[in-house]
Parts: structure tokens; sequence; C-alpha cells
């Protein structure tokens, strides 16, 4: 670059970072931190005897990478002292580590084997010289990253006193900019200067993000037109990010801290990632009115950043956890131990509350041979009559959940389901806010009252539920945001109770493309009868009965069992047995012969491929609760029993008593699908005559050639329109008819 600017400063020295030793210390890190970080590089050995870091830098040459990771825990198993001594230094000396690290490496184009070195040295340098022209041609630095740090804050819990320090916080990310590029070193032109007016600024170092741009000619001191040459100059990618914590306290607005990434690690994060990020804390002014006093926002220069996976991490489980859920896993009545400790306070609901266990445990994701992904998130859906404890079953779900989200429908809208493109007021630029779906990934979303949403809003679930990903396109933007997650949603019947003479899809106000997508639908009823005085009891606190609970005495603890659930996210993936594998598949073929037996195109069919791959999910979900790695013959039954019992309860097509999955899939039923065709042909036949249906002789001829109730034509003609299939006309008399 020094053919660019001014000779005046040509020969500049570059900043020297220097490191302050404590004369306190049992070493003096001050002169000698390098040559102790060179021999970690050279000699550190990890599991096996493998130099770790020595392969990790040959990795980083050859991979044209910039980031050299360090795991403090094993600076720490190597020398302690140094480990510490880094960590209460890392602001000076991280980057200074990773000059050194750059110039270390450079240093072996000229390198000669001849040369008096240690044969560690002579090594690393034989495997890496092939690569470094190319390395070197790409990276203009190398970055010492630390991870693991002992050093980790709530964020909660920041406050000013961790300013400049290194820190580690955990929580989510919520908001997410575009990617930027930040001015590190520019090439300035005053135009008017007389001495020769190109000049590089800062002198030293780079320029930081909150420094200011020249404004006085460091040639001739004088203010003036001072223009960046922007092809000459450096910069370097930047990228900010908003981190939540994970789970604030109720009633208390989330804390949130801002995220600077830059060069290597921009485009590292995604919307939702549960992460640990690692840097030094700073204080940023926020805008104000005149007049008023200022205030700071937190914000973390980020040094690396961790992901972490979906697997319910931030629920720290001992070995002592560990032991006592192993022995619990060893009851042979496990599973119903589980589900009957799902909200203990509320009486009965046996089947529904083993569905919702289901849906906690899950199945694990599965690819196939074509990369073909197959969730292994179980949907489940309540229905139920008013007052009987299903928003109570939801919160304890909550509190048991290792990584839930609860809402209501009636707060809820699709921009807050998903995601929304908002523009920050500080710098102007566009981000991405994350919603509810992208944020519970790889957790449990708990809707109440899903069925007061509004139509446009529910629809947001449709891809989230199926596809797991959550798309958004605005200002734009194009992005496809993760939402691995578990739906478990409540509802109220349209007409106040549930009625069993009628179809479920006209008693819910849920569209059937969004109920064909949960796995598990159970319907609750408040039917008076032999429990009352149970249900009383438990209401009343009085002395409990024989028989109001099955294993009352064996109810397993909330903090152990979310501890139970978390720990068989993380370590159980089960597979099927062939058994189980074949009782899923004839059950199937089954299921299906009852079609062929009919000898009709019309009959109804009682199971799809989606509800075989239900079946699947649950088998595996079964055999994640009792902490098995084989899913058997008896988890593939009880799924089949639970699938079976949904059928027969909302799977039912009312009129034949037959199951029809259809009644879910699309909420008409074979018996409701043969009347709607009937009915076309009613109104084909008049329009021919009259060029339109009127709606009194639609229903007179319904009534009079096909037997079907006027009350029954009517509501599958107005379902006809709402559907596109009819188009209602109104004619020049006021009258109402219909026509294809």
């Amino acid at each position: 670059m020094g053919d660019l600017v001014s000779s005046r400063f040509n020969n500049i020295e570059k900043k020297e970072y220097k490191v302050y030793s404590n004369e306190d210390e049992n070493k003096v890190f001050g002169n000698s931190y390098y040559i102790i970080f060179k021999d970690f590089i050279l000699h550190f050995k990890g599991r096996k005897g493998i130099r770790v870091y020595k392969e990790r830098l040959i990795q980083l040459v050859k991979e044209k990478k910039k980031s050299f990771y360090v795991d403090f825990a094993d600076l720490e198993k190597f020398d302690k002292d140094f480990a510490y001594w880094l960590l209460d230094n890392a602001k000076e000396t991280l980057p200074a580590l990773g000059k050194w690290l750059y110039d270390f490496l450079g240093g072996f184009q000229t390198f000669h084997e001849d040369k008096a070195e240690e044969e560690e040295v002579i090594d690393l340098a034989k495997k890496i010289k092939p690569y470094l022209n190319d390395f070197e041609n790409s990276a203009d630095r190398v970055y010492v990253r630390l991870t693991n740090i002992p050093r980790i804050v709530d964020v909660k819990e920041l406050s000013a006193n961790y300013q400049g320090k290194l820190i580690a916080i955990e929580g989510s990310i919520v908001k997410m900019n575009q990617v930027t590029e930040r001015l590190v070193e520019g090439i300035f032109i005053h135009e008017n200067c007389k001495h020769g007016g190109e000049f590089i600024y800062p002198q030293v170092g780079e320029l930081d993000i909150d420094d200011k741009l020249p404004t006085v000619c460091p040639l001739c001191g004088l203010k003036g037109t001072i223009k960046l040459v922007k092809e000459k100059s450096k910069f370097r990618p930047l990228q900010r990010a908003v981190l939540a914590e994970p789970e604030p306290q109720t009633g208390r607005i989330p804390r949130q801290v801002e995220l600077i990434l830059e060069d290597d690690l921009v485009d590292t994060l995604r919307l939702g990632d549960r992460v640990r990020a690692t840097g030094f804390l700073d204080l940023q002014i926020n805008p104000s009115k005149k007049g008023t006093s200022p205030t700071f926002s937190y914000m973390l220069r980020v040094v690396s950043v961790e992901i972490l996976q979906p697997t319910f991490e931030e629920i720290k489980i001992t070995e002592e956890d560990e032991q006592q859920i192993r022995e619990l896993a060893k009851d042979p009545q496990i599973v119903d131990r589980i589900a009957d400790s799902i909200a203990p306070d509320i009486h009965g609901h046996w089947e529904v509350k083993e569905a919702l266990t289901v849906s906690l445990f899950g199945a694990p994701e599965e690819v196939t041979e074509n990369g073909t992904k197959k969730r292994g998130e179980i949907h489940t859906l309540i229905i139920g009559d008013p007052g009987i404890a299903k928003s109570q079953l939801l919160l304890y779900l909550s509190t048991i959940a290792p990584r839930a989200i609860y809402t209501t429908g009636k707060g809820s809208t699709a921009v807050g389901l998903t995601a929304t493109v908002n523009r920050d007021p500080k710098s102007g630029e566009w981000y991405i806010e994350a919603g509810a779906l992208p944020l519970a990934s790889g957790g449990v979303l708990l809707i109440d009252e899903i069925d007061k949403m509004k139509d446009e809003d529910r629809k947001a679930f449709n891809e989230a539920m199926e596809q797991q990903t959550v798309s958004i396109t605005k200002a734009g933007i194009v992005a496809k945001l993760n939402a691995k997650t578990t739906v478990i949603a409540v509802g109220n019947p349209k007409f106040g109770r549930y009625d069993d003479t009628r179809p479920l899809v006209d008693q819910i106000n849920l569209d059937p493309a969004l109920l064909s997508r949960f796995d598990l639908i159970f319907v609750l009823r408040d039917i008076p009868g032999e429990e009352d005085e149970l249900v009383a009891d438990k209401i009343l606190g009085l002395n409990r009965k024989k028989g109001i609970e099955k294993y009352f005495d064996t109810k397993i603890e909330p903090d152990l069992l979310k501890k139970y659930i978390a720990y068989a996210r993380q370590k159980i993936y089960p597979k099927l047995d062939e058994e189980a594998s074949k009782l899923l598949k004839d059950f199937y073929v089954k299921m299906r012969q009852k079609y062929l037996e009919n000898g009709s195109q019309n009959s109804p069919i009682p199971i799809t491929p989606r509800q075989l791959e239900a079946l699947r999910r649950i088998t595996l979900a079964y055999a994640r609760m009792r902490l098995s790695d084989i899913a058997t013959k008896e988890d593939a039954q009880r799924a089949i029993n639970i699938m079976r019992y949904m059928l027969e309860t909302v799977g039912l097509d009312v009129e034949t008593g037959q199951i029809d999955v259809y009644t879910i899939m699309s909420g008409k039923p074979t018996s409701v699908r043969e009347k709607m065709i009937r009915l076309l042909e009613i109104i084909d036949a008049f329009s021919n005559i009259n060029g339109c249906a009127k709606l009194g002789d639609i229903l007179d001829e319904a009534e009079k050639s096909l037997n079907i109730p006027r009350e029954q034509a009517d509501r599958i003609i107005r379902m006809m329109t709402r559907d596109g299939i009819i188009r209602e006309h109104i004619r020049d008399d006021g009258i109402t008819c219909y026509k294809k």
C-alpha cells in the first residue's frame, strides 16, 4: 500500500501490541506469551495422543480459513496460570496472538529443513508449505478465538462492570441485520492540500466501529473536502445480531444484547439459533432527544460464537441426575408413570396426557439416502368443551417442556409467529426479527385458543409444521428460517360444545389443510357421569379415593421430569426393529384393504401414508420414553392403539359410521363428496334450462330424488361456494341462484 500514500507516511510503523505482565504472577508472560502459545500449538495432546492444535493449524492453511479456535479447557490443562492470565488480558493479547500466528505461518515460505529448529516445527513446515501461497492470497490475517471460557454471565446479570472484559453469554438470536462492510483502513484525499493530499487513516492500527472519519487533513492541518478513495481502502464484513435471554421471567421484557460479528463470523448464525457468544462487552449510546441525559445499551464484540444444538443443552444434567434418570427408565411402567405425571392436579384425560407426552419426547429426525429429511416433531391438537382444563394442561407443559414458548390465539399474528422485517432506527439498515416458530425451533410451541386466530394468520403454521421452515419475503429480503418446532394447540368447538353427530371440520374454526398437519387430534368432552365425584374431590382437595389416579404414589416430580425429557432428547436416537416395522406395515395394509373390500372408488379410505409416517414417529417416541435405542413391537402396538383411538374419535364419517381419514385430511368424508357430485349434477341440469339454478329448486330436487335433507344440502352448497366449486349469483328479481 506504500505506493498509494504520501511518502511522508510510508515508513510509519505498524502498531505494536504490548502486553503488561503482573509481577505477582508465578510466570512473567509479558514478553513470552507467544512462546508459550507456540509450545501449546506444537505439543498439546488430545485424545489418543493426537496433537490437536498442530493438526488444526494445518487444516486452517489447507482450507484457507482465518479463525484458529482454542478451547479454554485445553489451554488450562496445558498451563493453568497462562490460561487465566490470557483470559484477563484477552483484549490486548488475542489480537497480538493472531498477528504473531499469521507472521509465524508466513515464515514457512522461506523455511529450510536444515534450519536449527525442533522436530515438531520442521514437521509442521513440511505439511504447511505446499498450501501457503493459496492461503496468503486468500487470508490477510488470522484470528485466535477462545471458546468454552469459564466466565459465563447471564444476560439479565450484565452490568457496566463487565465493560471491556471477555465474557460468554447464552441466548437466542432474535434479530439479524444484513451483512455490511466496515472501513478498517481508509485512503483519503484532501483536494486542496499542498502536500499531495493523499493519506492513510488511521496511521496506526485500524478504525474501530465507533471511530469517526477525519475532518482535518494531517498533511497540511487544514479542513476541507476530504474524500474516501474506496477502491484503495480496506474493508471488513460486519453484521449485527441481537441475542435475547433464553427464559425470561414472567411479566418481564426479555433482556437483549447486540452482537457485533466481523469478517468470517458473519453469516454463521440464523434466526432462532441458541448460541453461546464470547466477546468483549461494550456500551453504545442510544439516540436521545436534546436536553435529556444519554443512555447506553450493551454491545458484545464477538470473539467466537458456538451454536448450541437444539438438544436442550440449557438443561444442566449432573451425573447424579443421569443416574436417577436411568433408574427411572428401568421401571416397566415408565410410560404410564410419565403420562400420569402430566398435570397431576387434573383428573382423567389419560389418552390425551399420553399423547401430550409423546409430543414432548418426539422422534429423532431422519435423513434418507437421497437427502430427504423426515421430521421427528409430533404435532398434537386438543379440541374440547369449555371449562375442562385444556389451558391448564398447556400451562403445565410450559413448566416441564425444556424449551417451550406459550402463546394464545387471540394475541398471535402471522408476523408474530413467523418473522418480520423492520428498519433499525440507529443505522437505518433492514433487519429480520424472528417470531415464535423460529424461536421455538428444537422445542415446543404451545398455543391456547388456536381457533380464535384469523384465518390468514393460521396459514403461517402450514409451512412450519410440515417443511419445518419459515419463509419471508419483504423489503428485498428473501430468507428461510429454521422452525423445527413441535406444535401443541388447543381450541374450542365452534358452537360451544362438541357434537358427536357432526363432522370434526364443521365444529372447529380450522382449515382442513392445517388440521391434516396434526399427527394426533383428540376431543375432550364434558359429560356428567360416574367420575364427577372424583373430579370434585380433586378440585376441593378432599381425601383421595382409590382409583382416582393410577400411580399416585409414583408420580415423577416436575423438575426431574423436565430433566428426563431433556436427557432423552439429548441422548436417545432409537431405530425401529424388524418386528415393529412389520407390525406397522401390517396395520397400514390391513386398514387400506378395507377400501378394496368395498369394491367402489368412492369407498372411504381409513388411512394414508401421512398417518403411517405419524405412526413411525410415535413408535420412536415411545422408545425414547423408555430410553431405549430400539423401538420394539410393544412400542409399535402402543402407537397403533393411540392412532386407532384418534381415528375412531375424529376420523369417523358420522353418516356411515366408518373410519374415513379424509374427514380430517380434507374436511369432506366420502359420503359428503358423493352428495357434492350429485348436487353439482342438479345445478348443471337447472343451469342448462334457466342459465342458473335457484337455491329453492336445488334443495327441493335434492330432497326428492336424492333423499338429502334440505338443511344438509344447503350446508354443502355453502361449502362448495366457499371453496370456489360453484358461484353464487343474485338475479335482478333478488332470487339467489348458483352455477359452476
